[in-house]
């Protein structure tokens, strides 16, 4: 084999032959092992299956009236059952089994432990001095079933990643080699009247530090993004208590003074902790937002945290103001419950901060589970709005918001895979404000009907 005369194409070949390899054989190793551990976890689940079937089996057999009568039980609904099982007394007859049992899948009881055939993987127990005996079958397909999808798993990144690697290599030597080119430009640049030396012989020894120097460069910028983001979230945490009490010392102060002046000082100092207050709350919220999970295993109807959210607030700040509009039927979500209040709270609070003081907000949750939160107000030139879930951006200068309370409801919502769209006028109307939300939906738990929507 003949290596190309470009110092880019033979690092390109020879890293990316290089990962090649180690991936495969890192996802031979891997495919072995988590076989070795599923094996192992199949196993648990068909002995643990037998020893919890054979007390009530047990039960079951020594109350019937009538000895050696087979019992099959039945289904309660449809369903692919992997583990059947059938039990059997001393003589081999079968006094009970599962819905889906073949008893010629069966071999004949030869003690307790672990048995194998070429197609199935079974465990026998037995109890009452070996009379009542329980035999309990896996399919060997489901194991290899679920090994295939393993292997296609790690065999996957395999077509994908290492032509994406290789490319990424071309461009970062490419880039590498930046400086080499420059000093290239620079000795042709030289005038005829410099004959000193060139220092061709040394060029290859140049590229191993300034990579080292690139990567040791983008390492230290990412761990200094991840320290920001952990010292912003860790430090409005601990912000909270001496907020509080710092808010609760103005208080007093305010209630113990009779100058005006002390007073008005005390209420400004009151003003400015609650604000730093509603940030470091909004900091917790933006690391959560941008580091958490947000989406769980279970669902949850997302009309209980709205109702929640929203009587929170109308009965601490906005009474009256608010209208909620709930659909009479679930609207079930496996988005976290505390992520949609987050989300909910930060575009209530927006709505009401910047819109019209006399006007009402509108709260929607529609049966799709779209949020939408509407108020009156002013229009919105189309380049605010592009800017307004930018950090610290605030639609106005006058206003006393922490400038993340959109940007908070971006964040998650481009995490839950949804989608955040603000609207300014209001559709329908020549003034206004409206924020919409997409949230994922289980439709397993089921909807409603178009239009159903109750106040």
């Amino acid at each position: 084999m003949t290596w190309p005369h470009s110092l880019q194409a033979r690092l390109a070949l020879s890293l990316g032959a290089l990962l090649t390899v180690l991936w495969i054989a890192a996802a031979v190793a891997t495919a072995a092992i988590l076989r070795h551990e599923m094996n192992e976890v199949f196993d648990s689940a068909l002995q643990e299956t037998a020893q919890r079937l054979l007390p009530l089996a047990v039960v079951d057999i020594v109350g019937r009236e009538d000895d050696g009568v087979t019992q099959r039980l039945g289904a309660i609904r449809t369903h692919d059952e992997f583990f059947t099982y059938i039990v059997r007394d001393a003589e081999g007859r079968i006094l009970l089994q599962s819905h889906a049992a073949d008893p010629g899948v069966f071999p004949a009881y030869d003690g307790s432990g672990f048995r194998q055939t070429s197609a199935y993987r079974l465990y026998n127990e037995d109890a009452l001095q070996g009379s009542i005996r329980i035999t309990v079958a896996e399919p060997l397909a489901q194991r290899s079933a679920v090994a295939r999808e393993i292997q296609m798993v790690l065999a996957l990144p395999i077509l994908i990643v290492i032509p994406v690697a290789i490319l990424a290599v071309i461009l970062a030597v490419k880039a590498s080699l930046a400086p080499l080119r420059r000093f290239q430009e620079s000795l042709q640049a030289r005038s005829v009247r410099d004959l000193s030396p060139v220092p061709v012989g040394d060029l290859f020894s140049e590229i191993t530090p300034l990579k080292n120097t690139l990567n040791h460069i983008l390492g230290r910028l990412k761990e200094a993004f991840e320290a920001e983001r952990s010292f912003a979230a860790n430090a409005a945490h601990e912000l909270r208590t001496p907020l509080a009490g710092a808010i609760a010392q103005a208080q007093r102060l305010r209630s113990e003074t009779n100058e005006p002046a002390a007073a008005a000082r005390a209420a400004d100092i009151e003003a400015t902790l609650k604000r730093l207050t509603r940030l470091s709350e909004r900091l917790m919220q933006l690391a959560r937002a941008e580091g958490g999970r947000l989406r769980l295993d279970g669902s949850a109807d997302l009309r209980t945290v709205a109702r929640v959210v929203v009587e929170d607030i109308a009965r601490t700040g906005a009474p009256g103001r608010i209208v909620l509009r709930l659909p009479e039927r679930p609207v079930m979500s496996d988005l976290d419950p505390d992520a949609f209040g987050i989300l909910c709270r930060n575009l209530v609070e927006n709505a009401l901060r910047h819109g019209s003081a006399s006007a009402q907000v509108e709260v929607t949750l529609t049966p799709g589970a779209h949020l939408v939160v509407a108020n009156e107000g002013p229009v919105l030139p189309p380049e605010t709005l592009h800017r307004l879930t930018a950090r610290f951006e605030r639609a106005g200068a006058s206003s006393d918001g922490s400038g993340l309370g959109l940007a908070i409801v971006a964040a998650i919502a481009d995490r839950i895979g949804g989608a955040l769209t603000l609207r300014s006028p209001r559709p329908g109307t020549a003034s206004g404000f409206e924020a919409t939300v997409s949230l994922p939906e289980d439709l397993s738990e089921g909807g409603m009907e178009p239009g159903q929507v109750a106040r």
